[in-house]
């Protein structure tokens, strides 16, 4: 099992500044990426930004050149530093981990999936 822990979120003004921090801990040997997802009431939940093991990155449009992500292997700690904020950045954010897992005596494995409980961010003058 893998358990995460969410911190920074908070109030911010246009233009200001959040850094969000998750930590994993438990099993977490076969984590191969983590990142952030936001949700809005009434809408589906979407990628913010995500990182695997190997350094890839992958931002969601309405965030590139904003946001920045990035992990902390040896602290299991991935973290979103969002520069330039908008009131639309307004959400529920949420660390999300895919952790691989052997099954089986021949080696294959599945990705399972972990999800923080959600930090608030808000954006408002």
């Amino acid at each position: 099992q893998v358990q995460l822990a969410e911190s920074g979120g908070g109030s911010a003004r246009p233009g200001g500044s959040l850094r969000l921090s998750c930590a994993a801990s438990g099993s977490t040997s076969g984590i191969n990426v983590m990142g952030w997802y936001r949700q809005v009431p009434g809408k589906e939940r979407d990628l913010v930004a995500s990182i695997t093991t190997g350094g890839r990155t992958d931002y969601a449009d309405s965030v590139k050149g904003r946001f920045t992500i990035s992990r902390d292997s040896a602290r299991n700690t991935v973290s979103l530093q969002m520069n330039s904020l908008k009131p639309e950045d307004t959400a529920i954010y949420y660390c999300n981990v895919k952790a691989r897992f052997v099954i089986n005596v021949e080696g294959a494995s599945r990705t399972r999936e972990y999800w923080g409980q959600g930090t608030q961010v808000t954006v408002s003058s």
